[in-house]
């Protein structure tokens, strides 16, 4: 691993980053008040093929690997532009199909998502269960050459704009009657599959819905890949989930950040700056080595996925994405405090960032559970639940 990016990184970023640059933080705004989605800056960015960057050459995609793609988002949220969908649709359930889909399912999915014409979301957690598949309680059960799916889902993000679910339930296994993992691709317009808004304080244009699925009748080509694969895909899912989360962490720390060093720099009260006081200055100083220090994280756990190493990315991850929301939060918090009165006005758009900044402390997984995790897998300690 090289601490230096290639080239051809550091000028997607530099395209990516230009392309933001043509909307950004206003136009996000704009669109997330009006309820709508960030849908011609995600048709020009799927153009130029920053939302395939990930997804095999044979499928229209750039065929690099989730290092690529998570640079993608962080420059978008680097621009005040995140988007929950570049975590779900490319990262989550491309890199599923890729791996683990039919030669059919990676044909009919994959080429859309790599332009952005398709979107695919991803639907785990249930309201009983959170986000452990062991106690999933949607289950698809074999009617003939058919699936018929029931069961809840909720907090599941960008249904409105999504053409199917890749929905994580459990079928029993014929040879122990256990039930085990199994993702289903469902359609948003199947009979029985039902999405309810969920009303947020968060100002966003990725919106968020509680999915029904009563006796929904699915293909048998429906269930995504081999069914004895079921828990191997789930995973295969969950690290470039948090390392995209991760990367639009810091990509918004990013943005926050750079926001409060201009303001510290132009805005002068007594003939200097306020940036040249250290109550003000060292805050965002230190907000610079911790934003680093996630960022350095984050490409690490990016290359190991790349490279192979499931269980070590796996760690690195859940690091990465504990240092990113951490440093998120602190970055607006200490933006807002160093604007003052002007951090809560609209003009600046940091008062909506205080909520969405939390995000990244909550979601995909909780800074809890991660240290959970840590605790338990990194420095050997006994399990506590």
């Amino acid at each position: 691993m090289s601490f230096v990016e290639p080239a051809e990184r550091t000028e997607l970023r530099a395209a990516v980053a230009g392309l933001a640059g043509k909307y950004g933080p206003a136009y996000y705004r704009t669109r997330a008040k009006e309820g709508a989605y960030l849908t011609e800056l995600w048709a020009e960015a799927g153009s130029h093929g920053y939302l395939g960057v990930n997804v095999p050459e044979a499928y229209g995609g750039g065929g690099g690997g989730i290092s690529d793609l998570a640079a993608v988002l962080e420059e978008l949220s680097a621009a005040g532009c995140p988007t929950l969908m570049m975590v779900v649709s490319p990262a989550i359930c491309g890199t599923v199909l890729a791996r683990f889909g039919t030669a059919a399912q990676r044909e009919r999915w994959l080429p859309g998502i790599a332009s952005g014409e398709s979107i695919v979301a991803f639907a785990i957690t249930e309201p009983d269960a959170g986000s452990n598949a062991h106690r999933l309680t949607t289950t698809g059960r074999r009617d003939g050459d058919d699936w018929v799916l029931n069961g809840r889902k909720t907090f599941i993000s960008g249904v409105d704009v999504a053409d199917a679910v890749l929905v994580v339930g459990r079928t029993e296994d014929a040879r122990t009657g256990k039930l085990k993992p199994a993702l289903f691709l469902v359609p948003t317009d199947a009979p029985g599959f039902e999405a309810r808004p969920i009303e947020m304080d968060l100002v966003s244009p990725d919106h968020q819905f509680a999915l029904f699925l009563d006796d929904v009748r699915l293909p048998g080509d429906a269930l995504l890949g081999d069914p004895d694969t079921g828990l191997q895909q789930l995973f295969a899912g969950l690290n470039p989930e948090r390392i995209m989360g991760a990367a639009l962490a810091t990509g918004s720390a990013r943005n926050a950040l750079d926001r409060a060093v201009s303001y510290a720099s132009e805005r002068a009260v007594w003939g200097t700056p306020i940036g040249a006081h250290q109550g003000l200055a060292h805050p965002l100083a230190q907000i610079k080595v911790e934003l680093e220090l996630a960022r350095l994280m984050t490409r690490k756990a990016a290359f190991l996925y790349d490279n192979g190493d499931d269980a070590g990315a796996g760690e690195c991850a859940n690091m990465a994405k504990y240092a990113a929301g951490e440093v998120c939060a602190r970055a607006v918090d200490q933006a807002v405090q160093t604007l003052g009165g002007n951090g809560l006005a609209s003009e600046y758009g940091l008062g909506a960032a205080i909520a969405s900044s939390r995000l990244g402390r909550i979601a995909p997984v909780s800074r809890e559970m991660v240290l959970n995790y840590v605790a338990q897998h990194s420095l050997g300690l006994p399990r506590s639940y």
